[in-house]
Parts: structure tokens; C-alpha cells; sequence
């Protein structure tokens, strides 16, 4: 989960960087024929307006999937350890029957006669916990401070107290690039250069504390169930 998140933001930071020095001019797109300008000034202001874009479908893409791995992380621990349903605290019972649900209404199970779902569930009572799990399920387009806060909700992890409300910004901008309900040029045309150094930054600051909050809860065994939490 960190390495990955880890290798995400380098990734972003290198092109944060190449999108600074563009604005800045410190590095020019020059013909490699005739050494002179790429584009023209018109189209120059373009492309950058449309690198400027593409930061918010970066920064979507590590939203979701630092979120899809830190609940993966969750349900790879609780099969490493062997962890029975029984032992589980109530929130992580409630989302492993909400997996075994949404695998029998997707015919994950409906279309396995019974003796394969025995097979399927060796020792039910552990093997329910995690091979219900469906990392496709986690998110699906809507990650924003909102959705991991309800997150914490569900599994009873701590909720970052960093500012997250930029994340609705970068699911915003995403979404209207996605579905195309504005083009990359009318979405990088809003943000200069040092605003969008504050979306990336403080984006990146609210998923760190979220992976922090998440470690903790594995390291520290919160997904069981204890006398003051059952």
C-alpha cells in the first residue's frame, strides 16, 4: 500500500515539476529541425492548459486506488492472520456480509452449485471474511474526503484530520474530463500553476494521513472485536 502510494506521487511530482518549468519557461518545446518553437504561443498556452488537466486525472487515480489498497490491505491481513468472523468487531462484520451479499446478487455464488460453495468455503467462518472480498467493489468514480470519511465509518478506522475538501475538486474536474462535460483546455484554463501546486499538495497530504490512520488500525488489530468494542 505505501510503496504503491509512494511510486503514485513521485510519478505526480515529476509531472508537476515538467508542468512548472513549462509555465516558467525554464524548459522550452522546441523543433528538434529548425531549434525554434513547437507551437505557436496560441497553441503553446493549449497544451499547457491541457497538461495542467491530465494533473487532475492523475491525482483521481491515487485517490482511488490508495483507497481500493488500504481496504485490500484490510481483508490481506485478516486472511494472513486467520481471522473467523466471530472474532471480527461488528463494523467488519457488517461490510464482510455486505461482500457476501453483493457476491450472491452478482451470481459470484448463485451459479456454483452447493458443493462448490463448500469448497468454495472450506472453513466458512474465515474463509467467508476474505473470499468474499471484491476489490472492484470498494469504489466506483465518486472517491472524495466525504466517501473515505464514511470509510472510517464502516470499518471504524480513524478519519484524517487533514483538509480534504480539494478531493471534491479533483473528483469534480476528473468527472467532467471523463464524461466529457469539459475539455481539457476549459478545466486547466482555472487553475494557474500555484493553485494547482495546492490541490496536488494538499491532496496528497489528506491520503497520506488516511494510509496512516489505516496502518494503525492493522498494526494495532482495531478490525477485532475487544470488551469496550464488540
Amino acid at each position: 500500500m505505501q510503496e504503491d502510494f509512494q511510486t503514485r506521487v513521485e510519478q505526480i511530482e515529476a509531472y508537476f515539476a515538467f508542468i512548472q518549468a513549462l509555465d516558467n519557461q525554464t524548459i522550452l518545446l522546441t523543433r528538434k529541425d529548425t531549434e525554434g518553437p513547437a507551437y505557436p504561443t496560441s497553441h503553446r498556452e493549449d497544451l499547457l492548459r491541457t497538461f495542467k488537466a491530465n494533473l487532475f486525472l492523475m491525482l483521481y487515480n491515487l485517490m482511488e486506488a490508495t483507497v481500493k489498497n488500504a481496504v485490500e490491505s484490510i481483508f490481506d491481513e485478516l486472511g494472513r492472520q486467520g481471522i473467523s468472523f466471530d472474532s471480527c468487531r461488528s463494523e467488519v462484520k457488517r461490510e464482510v456480509l455486505s461482500n457476501l451479499r453483493n457476491c450472491h446478487n452478482k451470481n459470484h455464488l448463485r451459479s456454483r452449485n452447493v458443493s462448490d460453495v463448500l469448497h468454495l468455503f472450506q472453513h466458512f467462518s474465515t474463509d467467508a471474511v476474505t473470499k468474499t472480498f471484491q476489490r472492484t467493489e470498494v469504489v466506483s468514480g465518486n472517491v472524495d474526503a466525504r466517501e473515505i470519511r464514511e470509510l472510517a465509518d464502516r470499518y471504524g478506522f480513524g478519519k484524517p484530520a487533514a483538509d480534504g475538501n480539494l478531493l471534491l475538486t479533483v473528483k469534480t474536474h476528473r468527472n467532467d474530463l471523463a464524461h466529457g462535460d469539459k475539455s481539457f483546455a476549459e478545466v486547466g484554463r482555472d487553475f494557474d500553476v500555484p493553485r494547482l501546486e495546492e490541490v496536488k499538495t494538499k491532496t496528497i497530504a489528506y491520503l497520506s494521513q488516511f494510509i496512516t490512520n489505516v496502518t494503525e488500525y492493522v498494526t494495532q488489530q482495531h478490525y477485532l472485536a475487544s470488551p469496550d468494542r464488540p
